[in-house]
């Protein structure tokens, strides 16, 4: 499944750039990315996470800068790039009009699977992710929650050494989020990397080894979990004490607030 060994760089990005207009979203970055790891990209809303993801998997075309994934440049050998990693993109897009059964029969074929093999990853992973019972329902009448478990079985239906999620429990009820969860750390297990966006702390401390801080389109702080939290009683407060956020009081300008209509 992998390529390289654990402690082996699974991604590297050199000097990663991107604007809109005036606007800066990822400031020429560098970041090396460690091999079969449960990696977190985190930081606030707008901090480049989405754009920098977008990037590495070949989605979006950087202004500056490089990104080699397994040794492979995105850009100048892409058809080795996206064999190797399976990505569940924000705002997934899905073909709403098949069932979901279909919709992973499709992305299999896509992949260049055998049709028996497609058939045989595809009922395990809807019995895995507890959508056995929905295998023949359209995905236009999925869920938020079945919407993103359909995502991460066509991400994972051709086996990818590298997986890219992009806030992927966002607005996910808990019964799916830990169905997820399941798969994401049986995956890890076997030697895989998880590469995933997120915003919510706890749930990064409670399933990365690895973690990468970003905001306002520059990265602060990266390395094993214990390192970055380093003496905080959690990746919550070093979080805010990294983006600059610690001392904020925003109740000091909010003192008509309360006590019923003044």
């Amino acid at each position: 499944m992998t390529e390289g060994s654990a402690g082996a760089a699974a991604v590297r990005v050199r000097g990663l750039t991107k604007r809109f207009g005036e606007q800066v979203a990822v400031a020429g970055i560098d970041l090396e990315l460690p091999a079969g790891r449960f990696i977190g990209l985190v930081g606030p809303n707008g901090a480049g996470k989405t754009t920098t993801l977008s990037m590495v998997t070949g989605l979006l075309r950087p202004d500056a800068g490089t990104v080699e994934v397994v040794g492979h440049d995105v850009w100048r050998d892409p058809v080795e790039v996206k064999a190797r990693i399976g990505v569940l993109p924000e705002g997934l897009r899905l073909f709403e009009r098949l069932s979901g059964h279909e919709l992973l029969t499709y992305t299999g074929r896509l992949r260049g699977l055998p049709g028996a093999e497609v058939d045989k990853r595809a009922t395990q992973l809807l019995d895995v992710l507890d959508l056995a019972g929905a295998r023949h329902k359209l995905v236009v009448d999925y869920s938020t929650g079945m919407r993103k478990k359909i995502g991460l079985a066509a991400a994972l239906l051709h086996n990818p050494g590298i997986l890219f999620l992009d806030e992927p429990f966002e607005g996910v009820d808990p019964v799916s989020a830990q169905t997820i969860r399941g798969v994401l750390e049986r995956y890890t297990a076997s030697g895989a990397t998880v590469v995933f966006s997120s915003h919510v702390m706890e749930l990064v401390e409670s399933l990365c080894d690895w973690v990468a801080v970003m905001a306002a389109g520059r990265i602060r702080a990266h390395g094993p979990l214990a390192e970055v939290r380093g003496d905080a009683p959690s990746l919550q407060r070093a979080f805010l004490e990294l983006v600059g956020a610690g001392s904020r009081d925003a109740g000091t300008d909010l003192d008509w607030l309360g006590g019923g209509a003044g």
